[in-house]
């Protein structure tokens, strides 16, 4: 099949599928009918990402003129990155739009939902495939756009299932409740932030580089014409675009108000697609700068030590705000914004460590997609069932709805790094990546590390324990129907199966293995497992309510995006609008300048009296003082 064809489908397939469903957005029964379709485009692209992954030849460039003259078209690259991630981003999403036909039946707008989560899943394909920054920064645009569409799409506010927080409670003057309109407008503005800053460095790059096409550009050459400020210039504008993206501290509160919408929309948005697209981008990028190589280069050792550390902290942030959550998807999205802090601190590490480190990262998010996707579908799933955002359902519950029960053993088992499972033997090459680390920056990562893993053991024990063993019993059952949401986690949960054997199978992994028998790798496994069974057994401990509670409230970062950075921009307009454009318009329209013409003015209308003797007396004076200055200037010479 032709290259070109191969990459139309798997781009536009998801988008021209649904636009059917958009257009009939008055007609009930079509709306009804046309979400097959949808989810058939989305097919469509599993089809060809796997193509892609059997037929292309690695690391094979596909370029197609687009402007040519400004050196941007479209290039597409199939590297090791790409091809794998391809198939994982379409694979997740068509397992959620299976489970969406269930999930989203009975919606009161259906159009925008399938029109915006087809572009959703286009865009992600589009970022993870494009080799030229400018094509990967059009599909960029395009998340940011989908999930403003997304995460509000419930814009009536009128149900508080609906809601992330608490309704009614306040700490101070912030009340800790916000709507799905809410949601969706924090998402899009944080975004915003960091992406305007990320195009300037794209646009910088293209001056400085002539080129933008990332396998392309001789980055050491960049970095040592631009100097060590001009490289952590640059590396700091596209970071901030990524760590937005990617929820890391400070910009991860959008992450949880974003819970406000729909859970196929939180389930994609957290395994593959806009919270993953930063930590992707950010290991594509390091994939080719290989940072390892470039230890002569000045400026690029410290802007790495900040993505190793942020990255760290974030990790331990979400894990500990996690911890005291009780609402299902807002603990979900803890732990996520957790793992992706982990996912850049590893990449980070191959400034030290080498290729290997990049390799951890990456494989850590394929785990990570996979079971949280999983998690994220069995906790829609108990929401519809329970009528409750929040943790509720004992044993005699977890009985009556097995295979979610089944689905969130397997994926929290599989995930948190726990021997044998599929992420132990991934988190085994982190603690080796950490540990290495110890040589050049001492103790600390390590340490961050293993201290983000326990908690992260406990957050998901909880999860399974509150939801299926230990929790309250819920106000309401609703276990009838479900077929397709059932179906779409378990064929979800079942890749991580695929996931352990490939990492057993693949020569690129095979260190991984290796590092799973080393003694330090063991002793973490090891006390995973038991902070998972202790968390398994004792979910909640009430002499750490006041703990938990701070925890939940986020450590009360909320207060710095909901009250603090509000009131020091409304601040700032008000000076701005009292002192500064009061300032602007007396220089400019009502005393300096015009008061300066009208003193010019006059002096010209005093001058004009109409006689000649008047005219004549002021040429004299001005010739006077020109040849008195001639004079002057002459004797100085």
């Amino acid at each position: 099949m032709n290259e070109w064809i191969v990459f139309l489908l798997l781009l536009l397939a998801p988008v021209v599928s649904s636009i059917p469903i958009a257009l009939a957005y008055k007609s009930k029964g079509w709306t009804e009918k046309l979400p097959y379709l949808s989810v058939f485009g989305i097919f469509v692209s599993v089809v060809m990402s796997l193509y892609i992954f059997f037929v292309f030849p690695e690391n094979q460039q596909y370029t197609y003129a687009w402007i040519p003259e400004l050196g941007i078209n479209f290039v597409f690259m199939c590297d090791y990155l790409s091809r794998y991630m391809g198939v994982i981003t379409a694979v997740i999403a068509f397992f959620i739009a299976v489970y969406g036909l269930d999930y989203m039946k009975g919606d009161y707008r259906p159009s925008w939902y399938w029109f915006f989560f087809n572009l959703f899943t286009a865009s992600m394909l589009l970022v993870v495939y494009s080799d030229n920054l400018f094509l990967l920064f059009v599909g960029w645009e395009g998340l940011g756009a989908a999930s403003w569409g997304l995460i509000g799409h419930w814009f009536r506010d009128d149900d508080e299932i609906t809601y992330v927080g608490m309704p009614k409670r306040k700490v101070g003057p912030l009340e800790l409740s916000w709507p799905p309109s809410f949601g969706g407008w924090r998402a899009i503005s944080t975004i915003r932030f960091g992406d305007v800053p990320m195009f300037l460095a794209i646009a910088a790059i293209w001056v400085l580089a002539g080129n933008l096409n990332i396998s392309e550009i001789e980055w050491g050459v960049l970095f040592g014409t631009i100097g060590t400020a001009g490289t952590v210039i640059l590396l700091l504008c596209i970071l901030m675009g990524l760590f937005t993206k990617s929820a890391q501290v400070p910009f991860s509160e959008w992450l949880m108000t974003a819970m406000t919408g729909p859970t196929t929309v939180s389930a994609l948005l957290h395994s593959a697609t806009m919270v993953a697209a930063g930590a992707f981008v950010f290991i594509k990028l390091t994939w080719y700068i290989e940072p390892w190589h470039l230890h002569g280069v000045s400026g690029l050792e410290p802007v790495y030590i900040v993505v190793l550390f942020v990255g760290l902290l974030s990790g331990l942030y979400g894990a500990l705000s996690g911890s005291g959550m009780l609402e299902r998807k807002v603990l979900l999205a803890s732990s996520t914004m957790s793992s992706i802090g982990l996912m850049f601190a590893a990449a980070a590490a191959s400034f030290w460590v080498g290729h290997f480190a990049v390799l951890v990262a990456f494989w850590y998010m394929a785990v990570h997609a996979f079971a949280k996707a999983s998690l994220f579908l069995v906790s829609g799933h108990l929401i519809h069932a329970t009528h409750s955002r929040f943790l509720c359902g004992g044993l005699e519950f977890g009985k009556r709805i097995k295979p979610a029960f089944i689905v969130t053993f397997v994926a929290t088992t599989f995930l948190v790094g726990m021997p044998p499972f599929t992420a132990y033997w991934v988190k085994s090459g982190m603690d080796e990546v950490m540990e290495h680390l110890v040589h050049d920056l001492g103790f600390l990562p390590l340490i961050l590390l293993i201290l983000t893993s326990l908690v992260y053991a406990g957050i998901m024990a909880k999860f399974l324990s509150l939801n299926f063993i230990k929790g309250e019993k819920p106000h309401h059952e609703h276990l009838e129907g479900g077929g397709l949401m059932k179906l779409g986690y378990s064929m979800m949960v079942s890749v991580l199966f695929v996931l352990i054997y490939l990492i057993f199978k693949s020569d690129e992994t095979a260190e991984f293995v290796h590092a799973g028998y080393a003694p330090v790798s063991f002793a973490v496994g090891f006390a995973v497992l038991i902070a998972y069974v202790v968390a398994l057994y004792k979910p909640q401990i009430s002499a750490l309510s006041k703990i938990g509670t701070f925890f939940n409230d986020r450590m009360y970062l909320p207060f710095a995006n909901d009250y603090i950075l509000p009131k020091t921009g409304f601040f700032v307009s008000h000076i701005v609008q009292e002192y500064g454009n009061r300032g602007i318009d007396g220089l400019f329209n009502t005393k300096v300048i015009p008061g300066l013409f009208g003193g010019i003015s006059k002096g010209i209308r005093a001058i004009q009296t109409g006689y000649l003797s008047r005219y004549i007396n002021i040429v004299l004076g001005l010739v006077m003082i020109v040849l008195i200055l001639a004079a002057i200037g002459g004797v100085g010479l």
